[in-house]
């Protein structure tokens, strides 16, 4: 049986592209296209897709923000990433909501094809860059800092803020808020607010916040 695949990018002449590749490949058949993250999830309950092919930055819901929503959906669902953003802002945050895999635009076709295959068999699936990228932060996590806005929001959240209390002192939104809460966590390694706050007095960053 083909690979049932849905593809999710806010750039039609992506879509066609990816379409065109995966269309000539008997491995796959394309079930859908989404230009957005409220389609996909609609597409994905009428598709039921084996693998979802998504851009990472899109209107309406972030790409990390659409995984999460994906995986809580469908729990088995197997995302694979394929973006231009390798940072760790991006990176980082789409692996811990779920992405089986990530890979960069620039992928040679045969790869992707490969990869995709592979991320429909559950088996991770990283470009160089982000797998590089991945190994540096298990090698050093020390060098994980937080930009100057993180430990504001850290800090007003480890005196007992609400995002949207946090929002509103920043003048920010609440999606902002929360955006940076991920970053936090993924940068810290923990999984919540309470860890997050737990480890920032341990490593000292309420403190250097409270300074700035």
């Amino acid at each position: 049986m083909p690979i049932r695949i849905i593809v999710v990018d806010d750039h039609p002449v992506v879509r066609d592209g990816l379409r065109e590749i995966f269309s000539t490949d008997e491995a796959f058949e394309v079930v859908g296209e989404a230009a957005d993250g409220p389609e996909a999830l609609v597409l994905t309950r009428q598709t039921n897709p084996d693998l979802v092919l998504m851009d990472l930055r899109m209107p309406k819901m972030s790409g990390t923000e659409l995984i999460r929503r994906l995986r809580e959906q469908t729990p088995d669902i197997k995302v694979l990433v394929l973006t231009t953003f390798d940072n760790d802002a991006d990176v980082l945050p789409a692996i811990e909501q779920g992405a089986t895999g990530y890979l960069l635009k620039d992928t040679p076709r045969v790869e992707l094809l490969r990869a995709a295959q592979a991320a429909a068999r559950g088996e991770t699936v990283l470009s160089p860059t982000v797998a590089g990228l991945l190994m540096q932060k298990v090698r050093a996590p020390e060098q994980q800092t937080l930009s100057r806005r993180e430990l504001e929001v850290l800090g007003l959240i480890a005196r007992g803020a609400t995002n949207r209390e946090a929002a509103a002192k920043l003048f920010i939104t609440e999606a902002t808020v929360k955006t940076h809460l991920l970053h936090i966590f993924a940068k810290l390694g923990v999984k919540d607010r309470a860890s997050a706050v737990a480890a920032a007095y341990e490593t000292g960053l309420i403190k250097r916040a409270s300074e700035t």
